[in-house]
């Protein structure tokens, strides 16, 4: 899963969004590192939706303008919590590799990697 479609899929988690709200609350969730255009964010959407992982969620027109919500699914909602767990875990890998303890301080050794 890309950075950007995890981001979406995690800001749809709560509640159910249209699209300006998603893309301000992928900002907020980076820090501002992430910011999304329409393009990618509708491209994305799709790619989810179409993964299952999010569904429409109604409408509604505001000053004229058409609002299309979304939010994430079930099946959504466990995917952004595995993303979760093993960017968590990689982080930790990581930060035990920078302080000099690499993966065989753990353990893990290089079993299952075919090295």
């Amino acid at each position: 899963m890309t950075e950007q479609a995890y981001l979406v899929l995690l800001a749809l988690s709560g509640e159910a969004l249209h699209g300006y709200a998603v893309i301000k609350t992928v900002r907020e969730l980076s820090e501002g590192r992430t910011r999304l255009g329409a393009g990618t964010l509708y491209g994305n959407l799709d790619r989810l939706v179409a993964a299952g992982l999010v569904e429409a969620a109604g409408e509604e027109v505001v000053e004229g303008r058409l609002r299309r919500y979304y939010r994430a699914t079930d099946t959504g909602r466990r995917a952004a919590r595995a993303e979760t767990l093993r960017l968590a875990e990689l982080a930790e890998r990581a930060r035990r590799s920078l302080d000099g303890r690499g993966p065989e301080a753990s353990g893990a050794g290089l079993a299952g990697t075919g090295a």
